[in-house]
Order: C-alpha cells, then structure tokens, then sequence
C-alpha cells in the first residue's frame, strides 16, 4: 500500500458503505464488524487479498466514521442495553439460504435465512422478543472456507498450472456453483484476477446480484491440462476393460 490513506479515496458515503458490505444506517457496533471482515479479506498479505481494495476499505471506514453524529459527552454511567443479536453467515449460507441457529440469551433458536443476505441487512423474527414484539438480527457473513463477502461481491483464489498461466489459455475454476471456465492470457499483470459475471451474491430487493471474482495463484502441485486428460482417459479406459 503505496502513500497515506485518505478519505478522499472514495467518493461518498453510499460507496464507502458499499465497500463494507452494508447499505442504510448502522450503528457503530455493526460498522466496526463490516470493517473488520472487509479489511481481513482485503489485505495484501492474504490469499485473495489486494492492496488497493484494503487501501478502499480503510478509507470507506474513516470516511464514514467523518459523518456519523459526535458521541455525547461523557455523564453517570448507565445500564447497558442488552447487545443486539447478530445473526453470522458463512459466504455459503448467504448464497444459497437455509437453516442457521442464533443463540437469543438462553434459548437458541434455528431460523431461516434467506438467499442473498448482506452485512448490514436486518432479519425480522416475529415476537421473538422478551417483551413479545418483533426481533430484528443484524447480518454479518464472515469469511470460510478461502471465500469472503464484499457488498455483493464474492472473492475466492484458485491455483493453477505454473506453465498455463504463463502461457496463457482456458482455465477450469471450481466455483461455489459448480465448474466455470475462463480466458487468461501470457500477458496478464500479478495478480491475475478474473471475473465471473453474477455468480456473487444472489439479487436481493434493490441490490444487484454480485460477480464472483477468483485471483488465480501459479502452482506447480496442479496437474497440466494434458496430464489431467491422461489421467480421465485411463480412468475410463480401466473401467471398459473391467466391464468387458
């Protein structure tokens, strides 16, 4: 990361809260975790991570800690109110939904999230409270798994052959939705990252569906793609000749 970071790296409030993976007003609580899982994801020294996206993230976070109200001034301390429940995703969850169980003081209880959430969104669960009205968890998805969450966004590394990456061609990348194929070229500037369009978080209410975007990493434990053929033909060449 080359030069001080400054706030004046993004141009406003609704992409600084884009870049943290969160959309409306939040409290200082949930805008601290969105930080926190945004700049793990982002940094540089990380698989996945990036210099100027962790540059991004760090201004977005200033820049919206610039325009929240001043914290009053300090008086007699008080009885803090209880936390607000968090309801935390995997990348996965987030993707595709299903069951989760959140821990509601001394009870746990399993609920169902649906496809797309984002950090920052808010999940009623109805009469949930002690007092018999609505509850409402806030959404933070942690990274698992080599997958992370940006806004809408989904970012994952995948290694390749070291001589295909100099050479260039078509790579095979298995992603969370099954095997997509991409076009890289010998000219390609590190990080090598591609893109693939709309395979991020799901469309949600106004929020667009996401792309997934794969920084590929040279390795030399990744069969060529003429080896890999090799390999499949003598797999089903075996299996004929047990079979006849």
């Amino acid at each position: 990361m080359s030069g001080p970071v400054s706030i004046s790296d993004v141009s406003g409030v609704r992409e600084a809260l884009s870049i943290l993976g969160l959309n409306g007003d939040v409290d200082a609580s949930t805008l601290k975790a969105a930080f926190r899982t945004a700049v793990k994801a982002a940094r540089p020294d990380q698989a996945g991570g990036d210099a100027e996206r962790f540059r991004r993230v760090i201004a977005a976070y200033r820049l919206i800690q610039a325009h929240q109200p001043p914290r009053p001034a300090l008086s007699a301390p008080t009885a803090r109110p209880a936390p607000t429940p968090v309801l935390v995703l995997s990348p996965m969850q987030a993707l595709a939904g299903g069951q989760v169980e959140v821990r509601l003081g001394a009870r746990t209880v399993r609920v169902t999230a649906p496809r797309g959430l984002r950090s920052g969104d808010h999940l009623r669960l109805r009469r949930e409270a002690a007092d018999g009205s609505d509850l409402y968890l806030s959404v933070l998805i942690r990274p698992e798994d080599g997958l992370s969450v940006v806004g809408d966004d989904l970012f994952m590394t995948w290694a390749v052959e070291r001589r295909l990456m100099a050479d260039g061609g078509r790579v095979e990348i298995e992603t969370p939705v099954g095997t997509r194929s991409a076009w890289i070229t010998a000219d390609m500037a590190a990080p090598v990252r591609v893109r693939l369009k709309n395979l991020g978080l799901p469309a949600r209410g106004s929020r667009p569906a996401g792309h997934l975007f794969v920084t590929l990493e040279p390795s030399s434990d990744v069969p060529s793609a003429a080896e890999d053929l090799l390999v499949r033909f003598t797999r089903v060449w075996t299996q004929e000749r047990l079979a006849a």
